[in-house]
């Protein structure tokens, strides 16, 4: 009998539209379906793919897994995936690992590559990624950077400091630390908040228009030394 192939599949930032024709082909043919969620509730990959899988009646498993920062990402968690889907793959099942926006763009199916590509085949379908589904952050000769809000205060405040513009990206609790640091770089009224990209709910607006610190971890702050990106 022949193994199965697993395939971690980019499905964009939650417009099931933008998922594409590749990755849409293989999670409706292969017999396994699995996806991150967490420890309790919907997982937000499955329901952007959800409209595809009418008819479709795979074997489902939910990588069930903490979203705090503090214990993200747990390893015990992507040992037990890669064990359990491992034994799908044995038995020449095909597995689908949806993965929000694209998988090596801090995409968590990376942890789950690093378990399974040494012993059985793994292919990668990229996505579209919620920063460049959002707004422009590049012009021409310039360098640009992504910068994860998790980072101590120190480190993002020298990131920003050496950077011609930024997306910031993994936002959830710290919004209260990264206010303070584009307040204190002088870079506030040049941020432009963008919230669930792409989705119905889609809200983008300057930061200086928040009125408070609640934001979601799939939020991102987009910031140009210049302002032009972030115009309009």
């Amino acid at each position: 009998m022949s193994e199965g192939t697993a395939y971690g599949l980019g499905v964009g930032p939650g417009d099931p539209e933008l998922v594409t024709l590749k990755a849409l082909r293989l999670m409706q043919r292969c017999e396994v379906l699995a996806y991150p969620a967490p420890e309790t509730g919907p997982s937000l990959a499955r329901g952007i793919v959800a409209p595809h899988l009418e008819g479709c009646t795979p074997v489902e498993y939910a990588i069930r897994m903490p979203m705090e920062a503090a214990r993200f990402p747990a390893a015990a968690v992507y040992d037990r995936a890669a064990s359990e889907l491992g034994a799908h793959l044995a038995a020449g099942r095909d597995v689908a690992v949806l993965c929000q926006g694209d998988p090596f763009f801090y995409g968590s199916f990376m942890y789950l590559f690093t378990r399974l590509a040494t012993r059985f085949t793994v292919e990668v379908v990229p996505g579209v990624a919620a920063l460049t589904a959002s707004a422009p952050i590049l012009e021409m000769a310039q360098a640009a950077s992504v910068i994860p809000a998790t980072l101590p205060e120190a480190d993002l405040t020298a990131r920003l400091a050496a950077t011609d513009a930024a997306a910031i990206i993994k936002i959830g609790r710290h919004m209260p630390k990264l206010r303070r640091v584009l307040d204190a770089l002088g870079l506030t009224s040049s941020a432009r908040y963008i919230e669930r990209a792409t989705l119905p709910e889609q809200a983008i607006r300057p930061l200086a228009e928040l009125a408070d610190d609640a934001a979601p971890y799939f939020a991102t702050v987009l910031v140009h030394r210049r302002g032009g990106a972030v115009e309009g």
